[in-house]
């Protein structure tokens, strides 16, 4: 990290040590978010190309009412079906189907117990999704600074950890102020900032890629 006046953070990206436990889930709600995600992104990207229902279809063969169902994610479309509705797009199967997130998800100190792990107390903050490369790394920033403005590309997902101090994350469309403890997951495909106030700040960050 980067301040604007151009001072360097103290960023370094060692991992000491990870551990996992076993994620249950339950599978009727994960097929329905990838459900509403598929319908969510179908007509995002429809309306942005400028095409109708109708045009849709013509295009890809799929019939008008299937393509309404989908969007409307009542539908389980066959992959076949997905993959000529993503080609007609200009999309990858993954962006098609992938899961966004609509805002920050914010870990407050106290919320998720940890779990006993051997000897080892462990707090799951996240679970990705799907597979994704990252960077890991822990910043100290001084008080009173504002960072660079920085965004990751498309589909890239930021996790921010407080270890000491407050910090404040900001983009256009939202703030939340984290204490230490915290913990934050948001979209950073769009430009956000890290502002300290009047103590400083370290922080973990790990930034995952699509490997779309």
């Amino acid at each position: 990290m980067r301040s604007e006046n151009g001072a360097a953070f103290d960023v370094t990206g060692s991992l000491a040590a990870a551990f996992a436990a076993p994620a249950v889930r339950d599978a009727p709600a994960e097929a329905a978010g990838v459900r509403e995600a598929i319908a969510a992104n179908l007509r995002r990207v429809r309306l942005a190309r400028g095409l109708s229902v109708r045009e849709l279809a013509e295009l890809t063969g799929v019939s008008k009412a299937l393509i309404s169902q989908v969007e409307r994610g009542v539908a389980n479309p066959t992959v076949e079906v997905l993959s000529r509705l993503a080609t007609a797009l200009e999309l990858t199967f993954g962006e098609l189907t992938r899961v966004n997130l609509v805002g920050p998800e914010v870990v407050r100190r106290g919320e998720n117990a940890p779990l006993l792990v051997g000897d080892s107390a462990v707090r799951t903050l996240f679970a990705a999704p799907d597979r994704r490369r990252f960077e890991l790394a822990e910043g100290d920033i001084p008080a009173g600074t504002r960072s660079a403005k920085s965004s990751h590309g498309r589909g890239s997902v930021e996790h921010a950890y407080v270890v000491s101090g407050e910090v404040t994350v900001e983009t256009a469309e939202w703030s939340v102020t984290l204490a230490a403890g915290d913990a934050l997951r948001f979209a950073s495909e769009s430009d956000h900032l890290y502002v300290t106030g009047a103590l400083p700040c370290r922080v973990l960050t790990l930034i995952s890629f699509s490997e779309d």
